[in-house]
Parts: structure tokens; sequence; C-alpha cells
């Protein structure tokens, strides 16, 4: 596990990271050349630096390179993001991480060597996209290479039948690998065939997203 993170670009989307990470007990390193953002987030990060990032001698400095990993969030800004990539890869930084606002800047930071490109706006769009298309889908998650996971209450006709009668990971291809059981308060993880569902649980599915996709349409 990650024990501590740099995050440079205090956006709204590097705010929150750093304030859901420190929650976690991760070590954070927040650093923007904007003073009223790092006033911020002075009360929940280990280190708050006010500083321009675009400065190789100063991520040199901020030894960057003992960090478990680096997230980039400096917004549009193409330029700033490749010549700040560039900077962390030259230092030896460990893991990058990137937020991208578009395809080609994807594409052009995944070319420099960023361990995993973050498309926050797209993927709450996708997300709830699935959320508003079907009255049973509770949650959706994104998980890239073509997977997702998906929370549902179970179709009207599931109900009352065990796991095996339906067999979903034969007729769906899908896993379900939870089940929150809302009467009374219960997780199941990996349930067994022999469960049978009740109005009050909540699906755990996983999946490829076009066998995901064909489990919304029930």
């Amino acid at each position: 596990m990650r024990k501590n993170i740099a995050v440079i670009g205090l956006s709204s989307f590097g705010h929150y990271l750093c304030k859901y990470l420190s929650e976690k007990g991760i070590d954070i390193m927040a650093i923007d050349n904007d003073e009223d953002k790092i006033e911020k987030v002075k009360s929940f990060v280990k280190k708050a630096v006010v500083a321009d990032a675009k400065e190789k001698e100063t991520l040199k400095s901020l030894q960057i390179n003992d960090f478990d990993a680096v997230v980039i969030s400096v917004g549009d800004d193409i330029e700033q993001s490749v010549l700040i990539t560039l900077y962390l890869r030259e230092l030896g930084a460990k893991e990058i991480f990137a937020k991208a606002t578009t395809v080609d800047q994807a594409k052009i930071l995944t070319i420099l060597g960023v361990s995993d490109i973050i498309f926050p706006e797209r993927d709450i769009a996708q997300t709830y996209a699935h959320i508003l298309l079907r009255s049973n889908l509770l949650d959706y998650f994104p998980m890239g290479n073509e997977y997702g996971m998906l929370e549902l209450a179970p179709p009207r006709e599931w109900l009352g039948k065990t796991l095996s009668e339906i067999n979903i990971r034969v007729k769906y291809n899908v896993q379900i690998v939870m089940i929150k059981e809302i009467v009374p308060e219960n997780t199941i993880m990996i349930p067994s065939g022999s469960h049978v569902l009740k109005d009050s649980d909540i699906l755990v599915v996983l999946g490829k997203e076009e066998d995901i996709a064909r489990i919304e349409k029930i």
C-alpha cells in the first residue's frame, strides 16, 4: 500500500483527492503556486507547499522521488502537464498519475510514461449515464480495460430464487462478487449459489462492459 503521495495542482479534483487520501491515513504533500489553495488544505495534509512545479529544481528540492506516487492535477494546461511529467521522470518519480481533460492530452502523457490517466469528468458522466438509464441501477464504477462494476437491486423476476437458479455467470458472463443485505444489515462476500434473493438485497456485479450492459437491460 502506498504510504505517501505528492499531489501537484489543487484543482477541485486535487483538493478533494488530498482530503480523502489524508482521511485514509496517507501522508500527503500538496503543491500549488496559489497560496489561497494551499491554505485550504493545510489543515488535513502532512505538508503543503507554495511552489511552481514547472521548475525542476523546485521538484528536486522537495525530494519528489521519495514519494510512492505523484499525482499531476493541473487542469487544462497541457504544456504544464508535459513539463512536470518530464521533470518527474528525470528525477526518478516511482509512479506518476495525471489528470487529463482531452484524449490528445492523455495520449501525450501516456507516451511520456504516466502510469495511469485520470478523466474525472468523463468517468463521472459515464457513471451517471448508466444510473439515469436504469431505475434499478444504484451505482456504477468504470474500471478500465473494458471492465466495470455496478450496484443494482435484483430484477423482480429474480426475487425468491437462488443464485444457482438464476445462473447469472453462465447466462450473462458476469460475477456477483458481493451482496449487501439491508434487512437485516449484512454484507456477503462471494455469495454461495444457495443464497435466495430478497427485494432488500443489493447486488454488486463485476464484468466486461458489454456484459454489464446486458444486465442493465433486465
